[in-house]
C-alpha cells in the first residue's frame, strides 16, 4: 500500500497546539471524513508506523524534537448532525451526534441557540469533542453540568482501522472520573451523541457573558497556553498553592506562570517545549517542598523527549 497522497513529511506541529509550540511530525495528514482516516491509519498500521492522534491540541505539550510516526489531525474531521427535541418518559429531550473534531465552541452555539445550561459551563472549555471525552473536560465552578460525561448519551469508537466497525459504548458503560474517562480504550472516539433534558434557562445567554467577562478578567486568554496546568489536588486549589510559593511571573526563556493566573503557562511570544517543560517541573518541585502537596498535571506529552 503506498502512502496517500494527502499525507505529508516532517510538517511542523507547533501551530496546530494552542500553547504554539513543537517540532515537526514524522508524518502529518489532516483528514476530513472516515475514509480518509481509515486511509492513513491503515497505512501505518501496514507499515508498522506509530499512529498519534491529535485534536484540538489544547492539552499536549509536543517535544521540540518533533513525533516519530504519524500524526493524524482531527481538526477538519467536524460537524454535526441528527439535531432534534425527542419525547422520552413524558419529556422533551435535545439529541444531536458530533464528530470528534468538532469545536466545543459549536456545541455552545447550539445549547445556546435552545438556551439550555450545558451552554455555561461549555463557554470555559476550549478544543474538541473527542478530547473533551478522553479527559472528561470540565470547569471548576459549582456549575450543573459541569463535566462533558454529564451531557454525553453514547461515544463511538473505532479500534481496527481495517475493519472500521465502530463500537458504541453507552455513557453509563464509560467510567467519568476527574479529567479522565475509562472502559472504552484502546481506540479511536469518532462521534459523541449528546443528550440533555429541553429546560429551557431564559437567561442562559447572561450568565454566559457573565462567566465570559469573569474568566477574561482572570485568565491569561490573550496569550498562548493549554488552559490550566494542574489538576487541582483533592482538598487544595492548585493555583492557591502555586501562588503561595511565589510563583507567579517565574519565567524560563518565554515561558511563563501566568501573572494574571497561577495554574496558567503562557508563552510569551517564543517559548520552546523544553522551556514551558521545565517552568512545569520547578513548579512542581517547588510547591512539593513548601506546601508538601504533589501536584500532576493535565498535559500530555508527545514526541522525542
Amino acid at each position: 500500500m503506498s502512502r496517500p497522497a494527502f499525507i505529508e513529511e516532517n510538517r511542523s506541529l507547533a501551530s496546530f497546539t494552542s500553547w504554539l509550540v513543537g517540532g515537526p511530525a514524522d508524518y502529518f495528514c489532516l483528514p476530513s471524513n472516515e475514509k480518509e482516516i481509515q486511509q492513513a491509519w491503515s497505512w501505518a498500521l501496514q507499515k508498522q508506523i506509530p499512529v498519534i492522534f491529535l485534536g484540538g491540541g489544547t492539552n499536549v505539550l509536543i517535544s521540540d524534537k518533533g513525533v516519530e510516526g504519524l500524526v493524524i489531525g482531527l481538526k477538519n474531521f467536524s460537524g454535526v448532525s441528527g439535531e432534534s427535541v425527542v419525547e422520552q418518559d413524558g419529556k422533551k429531550i435535545l439529541r444531536f451526534a458530533a464528530l470528534a473534531g468538532t469545536s466545543k465552541m459549536e456545541l455552545l452555539k447550539i445549547f445556546l441557540k435552545h438556551k439550555l445550561a450545558p451552554a455555561l459551563f461549555l463557554a470555559g472549555l476550549p478544543g474538541d469533542v473527542g478530547g473533551g471525552v478522553v479527559m472528561n473536560a470540565g470547569v471548576a465552578e459549582a456549575l450543573s453540568p459541569r463535566e462533558f460525561g454529564e451531557i454525553v448519551h453514547s461515544i463511538e469508537v473505532v479500534k481496527d482501522p481495517v475493519a472500521w466497525q465502530p463500537q458504541v459504548f453507552a455513557d453509563d458503560e464509560v467510567q467519568w472520573t476527574y479529567r479522565h474517562s475509562r472502559g472504552w480504550q484502546p481506540g479511536l472516539v469518532t462521534r459523541v451523541h449528546f443528550s440533555w433534558p429541553y429546560e429551557v434557562d431564559a437567561d442562559v445567554l447572561v450568565k454566559v457573558r457573565e462567566a465570559n467577562r469573569v474568566r477574561f478578567s482572570k485568565q491569561p486568554l490573550d496569550k498562548p497556553s493549554c488552559g490550566s496546568v494542574f489538576v487541582n489536588p483533592v482538598g487544595h486549589k492548585a493555583a492557591q498553592l502555586i501562588d503561595r510559593c511565589g510563583l507567579k511571573g517565574f519565567q524560563i526563556g518565554d515561558a511563563q506562570v501566568s501573572l494574571k493566573h497561577a495554574n496558567f503557562i503562557v508563552n510569551l511570544g517564543q517559548a520552546r517545549a523544553a522551556e514551558i517543560s521545565q517552568v512545569i517541573e520547578h513548579v512542581k518541585r517547588t510547591v512539593q517542598d513548601k506546601e508538601a502537596v504533589e501536584l500532576q498535571t493535565e498535559v500530555v506529552r508527545l514526541g522525542r523527549w
